[in-house]
């Protein structure tokens, strides 16, 4: 990495979709982006273009929709549409399992408010048939550590739009969190979340672009 260089990694929580909205467990199922999950999206976009972050390298999505618009939002507003986006099912969110398609009211009143509160919020307990956090991050990692680790070590720019849990994967290896940390760790819709990075990629500075 050149001396003039800085190492950026940028993350962003896609904005709210249609099953957010009507608080159901969504895992890899594929719903849009409600009108205010969009207006989420271009409030990241315009906030990175108000603290400088305009150019960037390359760019990293699940192939969930949600995701995918989310990041094109970005990208025009930020004035790099044509910018290398690379796909991969390894960023998708969590794998809710038996969840999936569930009300989070409904699935309380069927396996009870403590049971759903442990799948939700444990580190390493899955709900039936899907992911803990901890198997989302033995997904998630491997991808990082090969595809995106490596282009942020020769001081790229580079942009990550995807989802709470396979970004909470990728924070807990930032910032060496433990499991319970980053289950508590709160990711705001389409607020993006700046860290610098040194040459041999540990946090130097972590920045949450959000207006006051």
């Amino acid at each position: 990495m050149a001396a003039n260089q800085e190492s950026l990694l940028v993350l962003v929580r896609h904005g709210e979709s249609e099953w957010n909205k009507l608080n159901l467990f969504t895992g890899w199922k594929d719903p849009a982006l409600t009108e205010k999950g969009q207006s989420e999206a271009l409030e990241g976009g315009k906030n990175l273009k108000a603290g400088g972050f305009t150019h960037f390298d390359v760019a990293y999505t699940s192939v969930l929709q949600r995701a995918n618009k989310t990041l094109e939002i970005i990208l025009k507003e930020i004035g790099q549409e044509g910018l290398e986006v690379r796909k991969s099912q390894d960023l998708n969110e969590r794998d809710y399992g038996e969840l999936t398609g569930l009300n989070k009211d409904d699935a309380r009143k069927k396996w009870g408010d403590e049971q759903v509160h442990i799948w939700r919020r444990s580190y390493d307990v899955p709900p039936p048939g899907g992911e803990s956090l901890e198997l989302t991050s033995k997904r998630v990692l491997p991808y990082y550590e090969a595809e995106i680790v490596p282009r942020v070590k020769r001081g790229e720019k580079v942009l990550v739009a995807a989802h709470g849990n396979s970004l909470r994967a990728m924070i807990k290896e930032l910032e060496g969190m433990t499991g319970e940390q980053i289950v508590n760790t709160e990711l705001e819709t389409g607020v993006p979340i700046v860290y610098k990075l040194d040459k041999d990629g540990k946090v130097v500075s972590k920045e949450i672009l959000k207006h006051k």
